[in-house]
């Protein structure tokens, strides 16, 4: 199945609005000039008959090919994916800059329709794979080290070997791919489509969200019960696309016998289970030293007896709440990346003045931000939804740090390239992390660290904590569906066990809180994506120390974990710097940099 690109950022919301300059907007030229474009049309003819002389010269022959044979196949499948991704960035990419245009959707969706049906006739290729002898297939790798560059990519497709189904039946769920992408659709242009009044404004959710980090707390206040009145008039819609797209998973998962629902997505980023539950136990026992903590300070700066959801992200009083034009926001990030390493300025560079990025806000477009990789043989897009906040500046670093991560694995080819989630967000919450030590190297008083220091601690509890929160959430909810339909009810009390827990015992929380599940679009694109945000934190903040540690040689090493992509394991990518994510102590290691920053927080109360 051809997914197309989503947004994967949990918005947590910027604002602002106004004198931004001049914000780029993507130029998709590079793909294809327009929906009718010849080029298209001859690379869709082409996928067809690629499709079909490739199941003609294969299916069924696989076990028998030599190592040159086996490389013929691969190389083949390989073009097919390049072509197919091609298109489907093109139409998903559009579609996310409007996804309220009814002849963009049609056309994603006549795409993703034809592109499903000619691949269908290719989903024997990975099933015979699995079917191959080890001894056999090493044998192979043995004779040819251009088939041998491909082992890592047979490792995860093999990973999968034991939840195979017949190939009858792998066909069949291949084609019925588009029907949970139908729900996926659906779920996109509700959010896209629902109006928010505030102040007798209409806004989209981005600009809702947004007003969540306004000065102002009647404002916050005024956008939060919005939000809540709009999500509880709603929730029932989404209520029905996550009760349908846990059902089909569990179906899915039952017929494969995966042991848990979140067994897929392990398998998916490479990582052990073990490795994700120390990680989310790690957490969830670091709560009461970090969220806790924080926000208890927080309540104090803000004179508050209790904290409620709008002041979760309220700025401080002593905040400047100026506006970061986009000239600005690149300079800061541009600088921080260029004093990292030369090359790292180099490679983001073409970002701002080659139509790379997409930054303003516009009527349906897809709210939240991403770097899409495209394919290997194009470049990276980012998305974003620029509207001035410090905040904003983060995610550009945070986006553009994916994008030099894509940049640079795509000489590992289509296969290789693709980074397991949990290893892609490594570039991009470094990129973040040098953007903010740069800005702290320049706070000129104490209130301006204590800002900074103050923002970054948030970003990592909205990065960490807030995800595993978010993870525990789909755990319950995933499971409580085995049990039968959920109604909104019991979606939003498997919500609010969560947050509670998570944020600790200096908030309160306003009725129609208990709906907020409803426009995370993880839960629905992407099942249990979110621990990769926790996973990428923990290590980058553990890298970090290695960095700042001075050790001798870390940026080419850091290049040459880049560009390995997909290409290697966690374990041996993290070796060169001494690091182990399956040693239960390296979670508690990355955890310390938050506490540690929270602190220096309180010695400046002292």
């Amino acid at each position: 199945m051809y997914h197309l690109p989503f947004p994967v950022r949990d918005a947590n919301a910027s604002a602002g609005g106004k004198d931004l300059g001049d914000l780029p907007e993507w130029d998709l030229s590079d793909l294809y000039i327009s929906e009718d474009a010849p080029e298209l049309k001859r690379d869709l003819d082409w996928l067809e008959s690629a499709c079909a002389s490739f199941a003609a010269d294969y299916e069924g022959k696989l076990a028998d090919l030599d190592a040159a044979g086996l490389l013929d196949c691969v190389q083949r499948n390989e073009r097919i994916n390049t072509i197919a991704g091609r298109l489907m960035s093109f139409a998903g990419l559009r579609y996310y800059q409007q996804t309220t245009d009814a002849g963009r959707a049609k056309f994603l969706s006549d795409c993703q329709e034809k592109i499903t049906n000619y691949t269908t006739p290719l989903v024997f290729f990975t099933l015979e794979l699995n079917r191959i002898d080890e001894e056999a297939l090493q044998a192979r790798f043995a004779q040819d080290p251009e088939l041998a560059r491909y082992e890592p990519v047979f490792r995860r497709i093999r990973a999968m070997k034991p939840y195979q189904l017949s190939d009858e039946l792998e066909r069949f769920l291949h084609d019925l791919g588009t029907v949970g992408d139908a729900w996926e659709k659906l779920f996109d242009e509700t959010i896209a489509g629902l109006t928010f009044t505030v102040d007798g404004e209409d806004l989209g959710i981005e600009s809702t969200l947004t007003l969540l980090t306004e000065q102002d707390r009647a404002k916050r206040e005024a956008a939060a019960r919005e939000l809540a009145r709009v999500f509880g008039e709603n929730v029932r819609t989404f209520a029905r696309i996550h009760n349908t797209q846990s059902k089909e998973k569990e179906i899915i998962d039952r017929w494969r016998g995966m042991p848990s629902a979140q067994m897929g997505r392990h398998l998916s980023n490479d990582v052990e289970p073990e490795v994700v539950e120390a990680l989310r136990e790690a957490v969830v026992a670091a709560y009461p030293k970090l969220s806790h903590r924080y926000y208890e300070l927080k309540r104090k700066w803000l004179g508050l007896d209790k904290l409620q959801v709008w002041d979760r992200n309220a700025p401080l009083p002593m905040e400047d709440s100026r506006i970061v034009n986009w000239d600005e926001a690149e300079a800061t990030v541009m600088e921080a990346y260029e004093s990292f390493d030369p090359r790292m300025g180099e490679l983001a560079k073409p970002f701002f003045g080659k139509g790379w990025i997409d930054a303003g806000v516009k009527p349906g477009k897809a709210p939240g931000a991403f770097a899409h990789p495209t394919v290997t043989e194009v470049h990276p897009y980012i998305l974003l939804n620029y509207l001035g906040k410090p905040r904003d500046v983060m995610t550009l670093a945070h986006e553009l740090g994916h994008g030099v991560h894509q940049v640079l694995a795509a000489d590992q080819g289509e296969m290789l390239s693709s980074t397991p989630l949990t290893l892609a967000e490594t570039a991009s919450v470094f990129g973040e992390m040098l953007t903010f030590r740069k800005m702290l190297d320049k706070a000129e008083t104490q209130e301006q660290r204590k800002v900074l220091l103050a923002g970054k601690v948030e970003d990592m509890i909205n990065t960490v904590v807030r995800q595993i929160a978010f993870y525990d959430f789909e755990c319950k909810l995933h499971d409580a569906r085995r049990g039968g339909e959920l109604t909104p009810d019991d979606i939003n009390a498997l919500w609010m066990s969560v947050q509670g827990e998570s944020l600790g015992p200096a908030f309160e929380f306003m009725e129609g809180y208990e709906t907020f599940w409803a426009y995370i679009p993880h839960f629905v694109h992407s099942p249990f994506y979110v621990y990769a945000y926790a996973f990428g934190d923990g290590l980058v903040n553990a890298l970090y120390s290695v960095y700042a540690d001075g050790a001798e040689g870390f940026e080419d090493k850091y290049f040459d974990m880049l560009k390995a992509g997909g290409s290697k394991h966690h374990k041996e990518l993290l070796a060169p710097f001494g690091l182990d994510a399956s040693d239960p102590a390296f979670w508690g290691k990355g955890l310390s940099m938050i506490s540690d920053l929270i602190d220096e927080l309180e010695a400046m109360e002292g």
